[in-house]
């Protein structure tokens, strides 16, 4: 049983660089790809942040270590790239993490503001993927992971910008899957709904909610950055190897409930 759950989830071997993952929902794919044997890098804004992401990792015998940069600077990704191959990594694994929110209504936002969140989430998945995808090529392997949401197929006020980002990046993962398939790379997207984390914290204070998620979502409640890891997990996976351009929503059934 513990030699087909290696071969069929287990990623030895394999670099996975994971971007926004100092803590949320990103460092919880972290862990969950080292526990599979993953060497894992973990990437933010914040140095002293990955630095702790990093320790903590460790501390449960994962091997893993960081590289800060700012996707939206596709200069910065390129030179995060020549880090990893001088410190002998070369990326097999991309879960394109990073992400960033301002909740406002769409005639109240400027276009700089709208920009911001493309080049956070739409620009950062494209740099990293543009940058990662030609080694994945040359060596004949690579899996690719998009963090989309449910905010990219059923939306509500105030996340105009965030919800057309996110829909973009579901619609980048088929264009990669579509393209890079016949080199043994995959490109799937997650679809989270609402998960518990610093990054709904405004959500969480919202008067109303915790009873709208009763009423709403199937299961009843927040989704947790362990709900979210194990699916990355299996779609990096050899087991995940024939999943391809795909857009999976881990939403406690929220898309599927009518009215």
């Amino acid at each position: 049983m513990e030699n087909y759950l290696s071969q069929t989830f287990g990623l030895n071997g394999r670099t996975a660089l994971i971007t926004g993952a100092a803590r949320g929902i990103g460092l919880s794919i972290g862990n969950s790809l080292g526990k599979a044997g993953a060497h894992v890098v973990i990437s933010d804004l914040n140095e002293s942040a990955c630095s702790e992401a990093v320790a903590l990792l460790k501390k449960q015998g994962i091997s893993a270590s960081s590289v800060c940069f700012d996707v939206a600077d596709h200069a910065a990704v390129q030179n995060a790239k020549d880090q990893l191959k001088s410190q002998g990594f070369r990326v097999d694994i991309l879960v394109n993490n990073a992400g960033n929110q301002n909740r406002k209504l769409l005639v109240d936002m400027n276009p700089s503001e709208w920009q911001q969140i493309f080049n956070v989430h739409v620009n950062g998945a494209f740099n990293c993927a543009q940058t990662f995808l030609p080694d994945m090529v040359a060596r004949g392997f690579g899996r690719i992971v998009m963090m989309s949401s449910v905010s990219g197929q059923a939306t509500m006020p105030l996340i105009a910008a965030y919800s057309t980002a996110k829909a973009a990046t579901a619609s980048l993962a088929r264009s990669i899957a579509v393209e890079y398939s016949s080199h043994n790379i995959t490109a799937n997207a997650i679809a989270p709904g609402f998960v518990k984390t610093d990054f709904t914290v405004g959500l969480q204070q919202r008067e109303g909610f915790e009873d709208y998620l009763r009423n709403n979502v199937p299961s009843g409640r927040w989704a947790l950055p362990e709900d979210i890891a194990p699916v990355v997990l299996f779609l990096v996976s050899p087991g995940g190897g024939f999943v391809n351009g795909q857009v999976l929503a881990i939403d406690g059934g929220l898309l599927a409930r009518m009215g």
